[in-house]
């Protein structure tokens, strides 16, 4: 069992992907102590290999965050296993309450606990997701190019994942299932498209030898597929900050529910900071690795500056003292 700080950390990163290594490592490399407190369990831990990240592409999830455990640790960061269950101000700084009941205390809080994929309730679903069940064409369309797709309609932004699709194959076709009905314009650009539009609720999944073969429809009809796409519902792992006033909000796409924040990362909560997935639901791994770097290079800033009106403060008080002595 890892041993923390009984002084605490200057920042404690909740989440180990990609977005609180990244940060973990900026920080640590800018000599701050840094804990990093991670559950086990990465949103893309179902996916083969990580896709269009510079130097890495095709990397497995596994491999990818392995390595960068390492990296935080041979800059002398700190990484444990555990659930955080609350956040709470103490003083100038938060007390952290873990599963295990251990408590964790630091002068700022990274958040980078990512999100979970909500999917439409159909049966089989669940068990395809990452393999023959895919969401975003920037991640897995070249490994299901040409193939057939089924597109699952389950929100506002289906029919955009529709279009985005058709650029990895010809043989797409969209199950409308839930999503709102097509508008005009939405219509005649699929049909412009070739995307043939089949109404009816998809009841389950067909596999046979844990291969895909299609969806069965509630009214009996079945739909041959090779590979299924599906626009989840979207929403940040954050219930932990509830204890701050900190909560998701719904994001104006529709897509489901973040943690707001300025460009920087700052929440309304001064010293809590956010990071990838948890308050930008479309960051793929690059980019959330990327805006954790940033975030954490903003909070060595704030906190550089909070140290230099320190440092300034008590040069002026030991002046103000000799001057009194002469």
């Amino acid at each position: 069992m890892t041993e923390v700080r009984q002084d605490g950390y200057e920042v404690l990163v909740i989440g180990g992907g990609a977005a609180g290594l990244s940060g973990a490592l900026m920080l640590a490399r800018a000599r701050r102590s840094v804990l990093v407190v991670d559950g086990g369990s990465p949103r893309n831990a179902p996916a083969d290999g990580v896709h269009a990240l510079l130097g890495l592409d095709g990397v497995p999830p596994a491999e990818l965050l392995a390595r960068g455990r390492d990296e935080v640790r041979r800059y002398g960061g700190h990484l444990l296993t555990g659930e955080v269950e609350a956040v709470s101000r103490d003083g100038e700084g938060f007390d952290v309450a873990l599963a295990d009941g251990r408590r964790v205390r630091a002068g700022q809080v990274l958040v980078a606990t990512g999100l979970v994929d909500e999917l439409p309730a159909v049966t089989g679903l669940r068990e395809r997701w990452g393999r023959d069940l895919v969401h975003c064409p920037y991640c897995h369309g070249w490994e299901v190019r040409d193939r057939p797709i089924g597109v699952i309609g389950s929100g506002p932004l289906s029919v955009h994942q529709v279009l985005l699709f058709r650029q990895w194959s010809d043989d797409v076709v969209y199950l409308r299932h839930t999503a709102p009905p097509l508008t005009d314009e939405q219509a005649e650009q699929l049909a412009a498209r070739g995307v043939p539009v089949v109404e009816g609720e998809v009841a389950a999944v067909e596999v046979v030898g844990d291969r895909l073969t299609g969806v069965r429809l509630r009214d009996g009809r079945t739909v041959s597929r090779e590979v299924l796409t599906v626009a989840p519902r979207m929403v940040a792992r954050a219930g932990f900050l509830a204890t701050l006033g900190l909560r998701v909000a719904p994001h104006e796409s529709g897509s489901g529910e973040y943690v707001p924040a300025d460009p920087a990362g700052r929440t309304e909560v001064p010293g809590v900071w956010v990071a990838g997935n948890v308050t930008d639901l479309s960051a793929q791994v690059g980019a959330a690795a990327a805006v954790g770097a940033r975030t954490a290079a903003m909070i060595n800033a704030d906190l550089v500056a909070a140290e230099t009106r320190a440092a300034v403060e008590a040069r002026r008080r030991a002046a103000d003292r000799e001057t009194a002595l002469t």
